[in-house]
């Protein structure tokens, strides 16, 4: 755990937009972006494989991005519209491995950023 390091996170009011970035010390086939809200369950948000696929939670599919650098190792999540339910630690986490969705078995984290959005 740590191993990947995130930023962007803050707070933001509801309807705006924030952006975060995740940076791997080398490549991964597969990264995503899961949260965690106070008294929730960690939950898968977005991922990204390699070759571009993307999959993304039903909560902010049509509001999130995520896309994948592998030139440079980084994941970013682009949110806008963002809503209060949205208030969560995001965490990032990569692996290695040919399956890649929100619900992967990632192996590589990172140590979270705070989302919070006010109504």
């Amino acid at each position: 755990q740590g191993q990947l390091v995130e930023s962007g996170g803050g707070s933001v009011q509801a309807g705006g937009s924030l952006r975060l970035s995740c940076a791997a010390p080398t490549r991964y086939r597969c990264m995503g972006w899961l949260r965690q809200a106070p008294g929730n369950e960690r939950e898968g948000v977005a991922s990204a494989d390699a070759y571009g696929f993307t999959t993304y939670a039903d909560s902010v599919q049509g509001r999130f991005t995520i896309s994948k650098d592998n030139a440079e190792n980084t994941v970013y999540l682009q949110m806008n519209f963002l809503k209060p339910d949205d208030t969560a630690v995001y965490y990032c986490a990569a692996h290695h491995g040919l399956y890649c969705s929100t619900t992967s078995s990632y192996t590589a984290w990172g140590q979270g950023t705070q989302v919070t959005v006010s109504s």
